[in-house]
């Protein structure tokens, strides 16, 4: 007996580490978290000689942010709202950092060390016009130095102390587009046109803004793009031909002009020019298709061209080197190399910097360069360049070489997918010795000292990063449980990078040439990224490629570009550039005998293409043809139509890979009364265990299971807008499932004194939406889960039993099955930014939902939360079966949050991956940061966590081995005593 509880006691002590809690010195061993700011719009220089020499930057994604100059970290950001765009950005007072945005509406003040917000203020207006940002020099009010801003039709200036308006004067009644602010002694200037043709000049009184003059002059002819100041009496702008370059002269209270022909500065004029909006004393730059060319106004108004650089060159603003000297920066991109010119603007002649430094040619061309100087040892001029790349990414160059990059292009990813990594082969890795014996020595010193609870803080770094090194998880290679993966994601500037999902590093990244800015194709935008070919067991020797689908500009009607990349090697395959448009893509669940996925692809003249163009892909189609079925939505029109193929296109040119399709059913919603915000439907892959589920009273309800079903939400037309802009009255939310195959309407529910957003995810047979209920003042969420009541007598033991009950039987969506409907609702705390679930391998594992919160967090929410069959009061067999007592909220538990203390900010979207492990779900969120990690929704029910004690396991094994001979010998020793009696 003793024996036996010694076992026992063993025997719970090994398995006392099985916890779900997460330690210090777990951190980044599961997870990885990486922070960008996005594509740089405006840089300001801070190299005081005391403190840190830093960059302050504004990028696309809305984040003003200041930026180590040594080493390219982030020394603090603040990523502000979707809707608050940043316009302009400046440094006051030596210590502020200065943004405008909002469209001119709001101006801040942030601490230049620490990124603390100092002020805030409101700058209304009745007319919306371009935002301008000016900080003259040596100029003081009464009160202090003046902040000028132009936005919403008015000109205020504002105190750089404390945000205080002093004065404001509202050009909304003169119809003036003002287009340049500037300083002269106590006057400031404000010019810009009345319409194309109309100049007009306004100056006013820096103290009180009292108008001190009012300037007008009609131009003959229209004109093209705004003013460019090139000094302080004289401007430059286009003709509305872009044939000529018109010079206006503001002098002595008097407006003038003169023009020049584009021709008459160069003969190789071709495509239509651009002025570019570099700030240059006396000069500015011309880009054409071929050059950018480099032209200087004399004193006299007269144009000469100093310069013509190749196409693709980007232009710096002027830059203060002295007193009276100004120099400035030009670059462009060729050879594999970036070729980085500094020069004088008073001395053409003599360059003050000229480098060439090799670059990765996948970063594409310069798009903007930010320059600033400092000074050398042997007192002469140094510079340093700060370059945003076509590819988002960001550069600083210095004496020839690039101090560091950043790749801040994965800020704005706009699609994901997934790739197995390739099998590790047996025999070809030959063993290798990564560390010596003194290392070897070394790690396990610091391994006993931190078993001894003596370690220092740098030992438990040096001990967290030996770990990491030793990791397998980031091995080129497929492991036994599904965890090492490649992320690839898609970019907004058209760029496919390859992330490692064991640490996050990039493994491979290709700036597609078929999405890049071309004559044929003027503004490509990256759309959507799919799995293509998946090799699977025979052609495990072939490499998994996907596809990317993107169109040459904004709008649907645009042609479609299709680009095909291998998923190990990032080498684009081929590229394809068809003459149809791409308004929708149908991955179909057919594959050839290469493993390459079918796809339709569906322009917008209702013609469906078949990819890949293959006699073998043809015969699959036709195989299945009657068994393609798709669906659109048209939310302005607020129609859901139905369709299917029909036959070959008839069309001049004979394309058999063309079909035409037929309009199956259409569901038209009431315009007066609904309007279309979701739609939701199933993942294609997602894995359902068992359609039965038993309830309480050991009833079966069997899961209406279908890939064809939809979500569909509509909000009151006066309610589609933001929350807060309808009474309760006039606000209503009708939600939807809709059978995509028939049009039938399996379940329809009205939220009154409800209204949008809609985040949806659906999943089984259940959808969970969040919305908000303007009569609570609170948002809640709503879960319907969908039964098959046709299928209710059928409840054989032995069939359960044999798992008959979830063997693959041909369902008909024309059964049209007898369906009922469960639903509950709750109040959620938060505002929510995406939804999604969790999903593994044979879907057996408790779903989990995961949240993204306003907060830029991701919680895991039990499904069980969201049972509608919660009641106040359950039963003891509801108990049993984990049915949780009702509450009119969800609860928010802070360790549930996935992302722990981290934010991703700017989050946009949530993806799940099932790994091999059943238990274990890969989750991957993005936005402006990027952030990944697993989660087990059940625990690892299928796996020892990695502090599993071994060595106790041992000690129990060697115990009961030992226990097992003690009993032996006392037994046989019993047994003796006995036959001597």
């Amino acid at each position: 007996m003793a024996i036996r509880v010694f076992l026992i006691v063993l025997l719970f002590l090994s398995f006392t580490n099985l916890t779900y809690s997460l330690y210090e010195d777990q951190v980044g061993l599961m997870d990885w978290h990486q922070k960008y700011i996005g594509k740089v719009k405006h840089a300001v220089f801070h190299t005081q000689k005391t403190g840190r020499k830093r960059v302050l930057v504004s990028t696309e994604e809305n984040v003003v942010a200041s930026l180590d100059l040594r080493h390219g970290e982030i020394f603090w950001r603040h990523v502000l709202g979707t809707n608050d765009v940043i316009d302009g950005l400046d440094i006051a007072l030596g210590k502020y950092v200065i943004t405008l945005s909002s469209d001119g509406s709001i101006l801040r003040a942030w601490n230049l060390p620490d990124g603390q917000m100092v002020w805030e203020s409101s700058l209304p207006g009745s007319k919306a016009s371009k935002s301008i940002l000016h900080i003259p020099k040596n100029l003081k009010a009464d009160k202090d130095d003046l902040i000028l801003v132009y936005g919403k039709g008015s000109l205020n200036a504002v105190s750089g102390v404390d945000g205080e308006v002093l004065w404001k004067k509202d050009f909304a009644g003169e119809s003036i587009e003002v287009s340049h602010i500037i300083q002269s002694s106590d006057v400031i200037y404000v010019a810009g046109f009345a319409d194309s043709s109309k100049i007009s000049v306004y100056g006013l009184n820096a103290k009180n803004g009292e108008l001190l003059e009012n300037n007008h002059a009609a131009l003959p002819f229209g004109t093209f793009g705004e003013l460019l100041a090139v000094s302080g009496d004289m401007f430059v702008v286009l003709d509305e031909m872009r044939s000529k370059i018109v010079i206006v002269h503001l002098k002595n209270g008097e407006i003038s002009y003169n023009q020049k022909h584009i021709s008459d500065l160069t003969k190789d004029l071709a495509g239509q020019p651009v002025i570019l909006p570099s700030r240059l004393p006396g000069m500015f730059a011309l880009n054409t298709n071929s050059y950018v060319l480099l032209i200087k106004v004399t004193n006299q108004g007269e144009l000469v061209l100093v310069d013509k650089v190749n196409n693709g060159a980007a232009v710096s603003d002027s830059l203060s080197i002295s007193e009276d000297e100004h120099a400035f920066a030009f670059v462009h991109y060729g050879d594999n190399k970036i070729h980085l010119s500094v020069k004088n603007v008073n001395d053409w002649n003599h360059d003050l910097l000229k480098e060439s430094i090799v670059i990765d040619h996948q970063r594409g061309k310069i798009d903007k360069i930010f320059v600033n100087n400092y000074v050398r040892t042997d007192r002469s001029h140094g510079f340093r360049a700060l370059m945003v790349m076509e590819d988002h990414s960001l550069l600083l160059v210095q004496q020839g070489e690039i101090v560091w990059s950043r790749e801040d292009g994965l800020a704005s990813v706009v699609d994901v997918t997934t790739s197995e990594l390739p099998v590790q082969k047996e025999g070809v890795s030959v063993a290798k010795v990564e560390q010596n014996l003194f290392e070897w020595l070394k790690g396990h010193m610091l391994k006993l000292k931190g078993t001894l609870m003596i370690a220092s803080p740098d030992d438990l770094a040096a001990i967290q990063a030996l770990r990491l090194r030793s990791s397998e998880k980031s091995k080129m290679t497929r492991d036994h449980n599904g965890f090492r993966k490649l992320l690839i994601v898609l970019t907004r500037a058209g760029k496919v990078f390859a992330l490692h999902t064991g640490d996050g590093r990039v493994v491979w990244s290709i700036l597609l040439p078929s999405l890049r800015k071309s004559e044929a194709c003027e503004n490509p935008v990256g759309l959507h990224i799919y799995q293509w070919q998946v090799p699977h067991h025979h052609a495990l020797d072939e490499n998994p490629s996907v596809l990317v689908v993107g169109q040459c500009g904004p709008s649907l009607s645009t042609p479609a570009v299709l680009s095909f990349i291998d998923a190990y090697t990032g080498m684009e395959l081929k590229s394809l550039s068809p003459a149809h448009t791409a308004a929708q893509v149908i991955p179909l669940p057919y594959t050839d005998s290469t493993e390459q996925r079918l796809h339709l692809i569906i322009d917008d003249k209702q013609h469906a293409y078949l990819y890949p163009r293959t006699p073998e892909a043809i015969d699959i189609l036709k195989h299945e043809f009657s068994n393609v079925y798709w669906y659109s939505v048209d939310a302005d029109n607020g129609v859901i139509r139905g369709h299917a193929l029909k036959s070959n296109c008839i069309q001049e040119a004979v394309d058999e890979y063309c079909f035409d399709f037929r309009d199956l059913w259409s569901v038209v919603f009431p315009s007066e009364s609904e309007k279309i915000i979701a739609t939701m439907t199933r993942k294609s892959n997602e894995v359902v265990h068992t359609q039965a589920k038993v309830m309480t009273d050991y009833d079966v309800m069997y899961k209406y299971i279908s890939k064809n079903l939809l979500f569909v939400a509509n909000a009151a037309p006066k309610a589609a807008g933001e929350i807060g802009t309808v009474i309760p009255e006039e606000a209503w939310l009708v939600i939807y499932i809709l059978d995509t195959v028939t049009g039938r309407i399996l379940h329809r529910m009205t939220h009154h004194g409800c209204q949008g957003p809609v985040h949806a995810v659906f999943s089984e047979n259940w959808v969970v939406y969040h919305y908000f209920n303007l009569r609570a003042h609170r948002y809640e969420m709503s879960v319907v889960e969908i039964y098959d009541q046709s299928r209710a007598d059928n409840k054989d033991v032995w069939r359960f039993v044999l798992g008959k009950h979830n063997l693959t039987s041909p369902v008909s969506s024309y059964s049209r099955p007898e369906v009922i409907a469960k639903s509950q609702s709750y109040f959620f705390t938060h505002s929510v930014k995406a939804i999604e679930v969790t999903s593994t391998a044979k879907g057996i594992t408790s779903k989990q939902l995961l949240i993204g919160t306003i907060g830029d967090q991701v919680l895991a929410l039990d499904k069980r939360f969201l049972d509608p069959r919660r009641t106040v009061n359950p039963s003891q067999a509801e108990k049993e079966d984990g049915i949780i007592p009702l509450t009119d909220s969800l609860p928010i538990i802070s360790q549930s949050y996935i992302t722990h203390a981290l934010k991703v900010e700017g989050l946009r979207g949530i993806v799940t991956v099932p790994a091999k492990l059943e238990s274990t779900s890969l989750v991957f969120a993005y936005g402006v940061d990027l952030f990944f990690t697993q989660i087990a929704p059940s625990r690892t029910y299928d796996s020892l966590t990695e502090d599993f004690s071994y060595a106790l396991l041992l000690l129990t094994i060697v115990a009961l081995v030992a226990a097992i001979f003690v009993t032996w010998v006392l037994s046989e020793r019993k047994d003796l005593q006995d036959k001597w009696r």
